[in-house]
């Protein structure tokens, strides 16, 4: 979504490089671009202006014009701001003391409340609540219905006494929700609540009745993401209707412009909680507000991209694995390979991960082409080969390649390129497993890589090779012994490396007198 915004960002910055100071006219010309780049983004005028007026504000103080970098000061200027106009720290929910906590979902028809109500079920009950869904949208055809089968994948409980489709009061469902929730042991509610195309006196009255029955600890606006500028004018006209406590994007996978992310929450003095970044249900998590602001940078995510590896990776497997490799190549195999493969394609897209280092917007047109099909069609290969294969892939032949290739419907060159990568990428993990660092750089100081390569390259060292024929040989030696004696003779360089006398270093050593001015 932010692509378009990291471009003309990334340019800006980039013709700022290589300069000792900025001048007023690099100042305001920076200023302008990043004007530009944020109107293109879609971003609230007074927003723009806010965030312009405070970067040239800084821009010409003494941080940049004492600092060794100008062009890297900017850059964290910039960032400073998005973090503050995408709301500063992040925002937690609040829970209540006596249970059950009740959270309402607010917002238009269409902005995808009832999908968001399952993703907040599943991410909730990851960090050990236990939600119960409450469908109060009763108006919409079959809204309960796709209420109680998201509940149903995401794992979580569900709240329909009425059928809806225009049946029933949703006032009387959420009051009734609470007492259920107190007899089945649920500990947080989650409403979700009836939208409509734009807004009305009818929409914003419910809304209200509602949350005057559950009086309620959370009131999430839920925002499509793609809207652009009509976002901001929505939460508008709900902070000052309904109310609400926080933001939640939705859609933030699409290519809209974006601008509304970065606006709705200065506009508003409502800060944005979570983020929904994916048609999955697990493709929802807690919004940071520097974490997007280094995205929309190029400086990657790598504290979401460690927590998810921290979800899907189990410790002791790692420990493992690492033990395994640290034995010798040979001990890692292909069953290894394959389930740490599947480890990886559980934390979600490839092209998604890739785009949360630092740096990877510079190739993100080849991130996009990354054919997530390709993890399959290895997993594929390697489900076609007999455990002994596996074990052991040096004794698959060209016969054993056919019957592979004719099992996982691919060609015999895809499963010999396979095994060829992975024997390459073993002796790699195994080198770095036992602290020999990537290859062709040096080993890393206390892993035992570096210094056994060294003592390896010395012992190699045998020093000049002599001639095998007898003539050339005494020629050679006569050579050496003629430099030996020239080098003895009176007038002759002294021994000692660096022209300075053999024997124990700095005896019988006089400093010149051009140089004893600097040592004093």
């Amino acid at each position: 979504m932010f692509d378009t915004l990291s471009d003309r960002l990334s340019v800006t910055f980039k013709n700022l490089r290589g300069r000792g100071r900025l001048s007023e006219a690099d100042i305001d010309a920076t200023a302008r671009e990043i004007r530009i780049a944020l109107l293109e983004a879609d971003v609230a005028l007074p927003v723009v202006r806010a965030f312009i007026a405070n970067v040239k504000e800084r821009a010409r103080g003494e941080e940049v014009s004492k600092s060794l970098n100008p062009a890297q000061q900017v850059v964290k200027i910039v960032n400073d701001e998005l973090v503050g106009i995408l709301g500063g720290e992040t925002r937690r929910l609040r829970y209540a003391k006596t249970a059950p906590t009740v959270i309402m979902l607010a917002g238009l028809q269409g902005a995808g409340k009832t999908t968001l109500a399952g993703k907040l079920g599943l991410w909730l009950k990851g960090q050990g609540h236990s939600p119960l869904l409450v469908a109060c949208d009763l108006q919409r055809p079959n809204a309960v219905n796709q209420l109680s089968v998201v509940a149903d994948r995401a794992g979580v409980g569900v709240y329909a006494p009425q059928p809806g489709n225009g049946v029933g009061d949703p006032v009387q469902v959420a009051k009734d929700s609470i007492e259920y929730a107190r007899t089945k042991q649920y500990d947080i509610v989650v409403v979700d609540t009836a939208g409509r195309l734009g807004i009305d006196a009818e929409m914003m009255q419910q809304a209200a009745d509602i949350r005057d029955a559950v009086t309620p600890d959370e009131i999430l606006f839920v925002v499509d993401a793609m809207i652009g500028q009509d976002a901001v004018n929505t939460a508008e006209a709900f902070r000052d209707g309904v109310g609400f406590d926080g933001v939640v994007l939705s859609k933030l996978d699409g290519d809209a412009r974006g601008g509304a992310a970065l606006s709705i929450a200065h506009v508003t003095g409502k800060q944005i909680m979570f983020a929904s970044n994916g048609e999955k249900l697990d493709e929802f998590d807690a919004f940071h507000p520097d974490r997007m602001a280094s995205r929309i940078l190029d400086m990657g995510d790598v504290l979401t991209l460690i927590e998810q590896a921290e979800k899907t990776f189990s410790q002791a497997e790692a420990e493992k694995m690492a033990a395994k490799l640290a034995k010798g190549p040979k001990e890692f195999t292909l069953d290894d390979f394959l389930a740490q493969m599947e480890q990886v394609r559980k934390m979600g897209s490839i092209s998604k991960l890739l785009g949360m280092l630092p740096g990877m917007g510079q190739i993100k047109d080849q991130i996009n082409n990354i054919d997530e099909r390709d993890v399959d069609r290895t997993a594929a290969i390697i489900k076609s080969m007999t455990p002994g294969e596996r074990q052991d892939p040096t004794i698959i032949n060209g016969s054993r390649r056919a019957r592979i290739a004719k099992g996982s419907g691919v060609d015999v060159s895809a499963v010999k390129n396979l095994v060829e990568r992975f024997f390459e990428a073993r002796k790699m993990m195994s080198r770095m497993a036992q602290g020999g660092g990537m290859p062709g750089m040096p080993g890393v100081p206390g892993m035992g890589g570096g210094p056994g390569r060294q003592k390896k390259q010395v012992k190699q060292a045998k020093g000049k090779r002599k001639s095998g024929n007898p003539m050339k040989r005494k020629a050679e030696e006569a050579a050496a012994a003629a430099r030996r004696e020239q080098g003895a003779q009176p007038g002759a360089l002294p021994g000692g490396a660096f022209g300075l006398p053999a024997g124990q270093p700095g005896e019988d050593f006089e400093l010149p007198d051009e140089f004893k001015k600097f040592m004093k």
